[in-house]
């Protein structure tokens, strides 16, 4: 019976796995084609309002009159700041531009890799983890990258250092 329920569990696994990382490359996919689009859509709008025949009237009925937004969020990336405060927690103020937020990434004394600390749609993120020995201060890098819907986006920030003192 355990037999059979391991193997249940492990196809099952497996099948959400594959799921998960499809959805991942179509989100990819699909925020690349609406960057793409809309790049194009501000482009054609650019060529109407520079036509000799265009009018106010016509940018009305167009919906192509407001603020120029030139955003490429395939070509942005976050900018992190640092806030030290006491018992080893560091405040992470960032930027979303145009993007649902970032995913904040971390890496601390000793260790080879950065990890995914949080999926943030809001500044400020705080990171309370303790200090990896109590009473010593510790370095601590981050970075960040944007995300549309299950998707990263853009460039990866600059890292950032903060020393976590107790």
């Amino acid at each position: 019976m355990l037999t059979t329920d391991n193997a249940d569990l492990h196809t099952k696994l497996t099948a959400a796995i594959l799921a998960d990382n499809a959805s991942r490359t179509a989100h990819m996919a699909l925020n690349h084609s609406i960057a793409g689009s809309k790049k194009n859509a501000r482009l054609l709008a650019g060529r109407i309002k520079k036509s000799t025949a265009y009018t106010e009237e016509d940018g009305k009925k167009l919906n192509i009159i407001g603020a120029e937004d030139s955003t490429d969020m395939t070509q942005e990336q976050p900018t992190l700041n640092v806030i030290i405060r006491a018992n080893g927690v560091v405040e992470i103020d960032f930027n979303k531009i145009d993007a649902e937020g970032v995913h904040i990434y971390g890496q601390r004394d000793g260790e080879t890799v950065f990890t995914l600390l949080a999926s943030a749609t809001h500044a400020r993120y705080i990171d309370n983890r303790p200090l990896l020995v109590a009473a010593k201060p510790e370095t601590r890098q981050y970075k960040a990258v944007f995300f549309i819907g299950k998707a990263e986006i853009g460039l990866t920030s600059a890292t950032v250092t903060a020393i976590a003192a107790p």
